[in-house]
């Protein structure tokens, strides 16, 4: 089962700070088919998470009279304690032509406690990531200073407000999936920690193949099928509306890892509408062990990798494809 929600970390909008749903934080937002946000809804946050995330954004105002360059989301939030597949996402609010996308690639700097080697990469004209070549090292610091006041988005539009976010790399917890072995392993920094059993997508409705960073978590998420587009009508036999624990949300469109009343007892066949179901009692384990950014990675279903931009799936792209979509190519920070 699945439900699509977005989750794009902390809105920054003329320096006001929007906070959303999870544990995370972040944006709900309905999505197309494809797994494209299509629309913004969002979800007051608590207080201290709201004030977190204004205490994290850090802008720095800067006025005039020229339409200001905007942004809607950088993730991860400043402050966050992140896995090692986390990219950090820069979302704007207007489109950024090609030709403004270099200058505002050397505007968005990334420094590092530790030589990294990685690169920013644009995902259509509003959203732009960066990450290393490979998975970051667990323990290092990264800061981003979007120097961004000034800068032009090449359509008239030009930054009126600096961002600073400094972020932390935990553990190196890392999951991998067989769909036809129908086994979860999870490992913390390359040693085995609990091995479980699995269902995932039917082949009418199967899993995403790739690397997928967990985008967040919640300890429960209405489900609908009508959501995700499979089906409105309470007769078909592929209908559901239910609220599930133990979620730990994969993609934009909808992929989780959670536990479902109607698969109890996983391991022995494929029926999810997409998802990857474990018992109750794993589900809650893995629930509280994973953490934002954390590489889950499904082998062996025939659906394909997800798209780079459907959640955090960057590394979906290999190092040469990830460096055709960045102006400024690779720096080491």
């Amino acid at each position: 089962m699945g439900r699509r929600k977005r989750s794009a970390g902390v809105a920054l909008l003329a320096g006001a700070v929007l906070a959303g749903t999870g544990v995370f934080g972040g944006n709900a937002m309905a999505a197309t088919p494809d797994g494209k946000a299509a629309a913004k809804a969002p979800v007051k946050a608590s207080a201290p998470q709201a004030a977190k995330d204004r205490a994290g954004a850090r802008p720095a105002a800067a006025h005039s009279s020229r339409a200001a360059m905007l942004l809607d989301s950088i993730t991860p939030s400043s402050g966050s304690t992140v896995g090692v597949a986390m990219p950090i996402s820069v979302v704007f609010s207007n489109p950024v032509a090609p030709s403004a996308r270099a200058n505002i690639e050397r505007h968005l700097k990334v420094t590092t406690s530790v030589p990294v080697t990685g690169a920013w990469h644009w995902f259509g004209d509003r959203r732009v990531d960066y990450r290393p070549q490979k998975f970051w090292p667990s323990g290092t610091r990264v800061t981003l200073n979007a120097n961004l006041t000034g800068v032009g988005d090449g359509y008239g539009r030009y930054g009126v407000h600096g961002y600073q976010h400094t972020f932390t790399i935990g553990a190196d917890v890392e999951a991998t999936i067989s769909v036809p072995g129908h086994t979860m392993r999870v490992y913390r920094n390359g040693k085995l920690v609990r091995t479980m059993p699995i269902d995932a997508g039917s082949p009418q409705f199967p899993s995403w193949d790739g690397t997928m960073a967990v985008i967040d978590k919640q300890a429960k998420v209405r489900m609908t099928s009508c959501s995700v587009g499979i089906t409105c009508d309470p007769h078909n036999p592929n209908y559901y509306d239910i609220t599930l624990p133990w979620d730990v949300h994969l993609t934009f469109s909808g992929t989780y890892v959670h536990y479902s009343t109607a698969d109890p007892h996983p391991g022995h066949a494929n029926g999810s509408h997409g998802c990857v179901h474990l018992s109750l009692a794993d589900s809650e384990w893995f629930y509280n062990y994973a953490k934002q950014g954390d590489p889950v990675t499904i082998t062996g279903s025939p659906r394909g990798k997800a798209a780079g931009d459907n959640g955090y799936a960057d590394y979906d792209l290999s190092w040469s494809q990830w460096l055709a979509g960045s102006a400024t190519g690779a720096t080491t920070a």
